[in-house]
């Protein structure tokens, strides 16, 4: 048999760690379960001891630790001895980029177990989610309050990277009020307002989905420039904003409700006013992305567990049209983040 190109052996390589993804994904599940980042804090711990917090025996316990050096999430500067990468510590609660509910809510049994069901999904159209547990996402929430926290949390943690690009990237000076429509616990809207001092605004969002974003408002020190509205986006949206943020909404819902909620949009909105959604826009050919999550498999996460999709500019302007809006621009944000802002006026 012929040696290997490096080229091959990269190809293999790939294939492996895709063949494997699922397994890597465990060990990740149980580190956290284990609390091991927050154990390992900022400098790191020898094996014997997190083996005692843990309760579990040390040579065992080195086993899923080497295995989490391999996968770039810890080191091991000296045998048995192991401290966070910059990876790795991402996982902990303390750190101001954590994605450690994000890692805890799309690697929990809630999450995965509908991904089962992809093929069927793709045939019927129908939401592997509501099949696999009897009911829609967010109703399967409705009485699982420590479920609904780690979920709101893990979008707050997904918003952190827009909301450090957004308020750059587009001229907000020029407007008077601007209204998140479900901004969930205000994150995007509070790093809006500190950047632009002159904006007034609004978070609105259902009452479950707005538990914290009073508590987000008043640590940002704007009480007195941003409220906080309830109600459902699909009967209508407040009047009084000139600009409406709608950022990972559109992509929860199929083309009929997605309309709707933008028809809502544009009817709270003054003659001047624009919609802003700000979504992952995909290419109009597939290609290896850059972004820190694949949109390619966030288009089929939505499949799975709500219905929606990612859309491309021709379907958002096609979207738009059916709701009486018509797309001026799209902006794309840095290429890490996977989003774009889609501007549209008043057709």
């Amino acid at each position: 048999m012929a040696e290997r190109s490096p080229e091959e052996h990269e190809a293999r390589r790939l294939l492996m760690q895709w063949i494997f993804g699922s397994r890597a994904t465990e060990v990740l599940v149980t580190a956290l379960r284990l609390n091991i980042p927050e154990t390992l804090g900022d400098g790191g711990a020898d094996v014997a001891d997190l083996a005692r917090s843990c309760d579990i025996p040390a040579g065992q316990l080195n086993r899923l630790m080497r295995a989490l050096a391999s996968l770039g999430l810890c080191t091991e500067p000296s045998p048995g001895r192991y401290a966070l990468t910059e990876a790795g510590a991402l996982l902990r609660s303390g750190h101001p980029d954590s994605l450690g509910d994000f890692a805890r809510f799309h690697t929990a049994p809630v999450a995965v177990e509908p991904w089962s069901r992809l093929e069927s999904s793709l045939r019927t159209g129908h939401t592997a989610f509501d099949e696999h547990f009897g009911m829609p996402l967010y109703e399967y929430f409705a009485d699982k309050p420590e479920l609904t926290a780690t979920f709101n949390s893990a979008m707050s943690q997904e918003s952190n990277k827009v909301a450090v690009e957004l308020p750059g990237h587009y001229d907000f000076g020029r407007h008077g009020t601007v209204m998140d429509i479900g901004g969930g616990d205000g994150t995007l809207l509070t790093a809006i307002l500190q950047r632009h001092p002159g904006l007034k605004g609004v978070v609105f969002e259902s009452a479950e989905g707005a538990a914290q974003a009073a508590g987000t408002v008043k640590a940002a020190g704007l009480e007195g420039r941003c409220s906080v509205a309830t109600g459902d986006f699909f009967r209508s949206v407040p009047s009084g904003a000139d600009l409406l943020v709608v950022k990972s909404v559109i992509h929860n819902w199929d083309d009929e409700r997605a309309a709707a909620i933008l028809r809502n949009c544009r009817e709270a909105l003054p003659d001047h006013g624009r919609v802003l959604i700000v979504e992952v826009v995909l290419p109009e050919t597939a290609a290896p992305d850059t972004a820190e999550l694949n949109p390619y498999i966030k288009d089929l996460q939505m499949q799975i567990l709500v219905s929606g999709k990612e859309r491309t500019r021709s379907d958002f302007e096609e979207l738009c049209g059916r709701a009486g809006l018509r797309v001026t621009d799209v902006l794309p944000l840095p290429s890490y983040t996977g989003f774009s802002i889609v501007e549209a006026v008043r057709a």
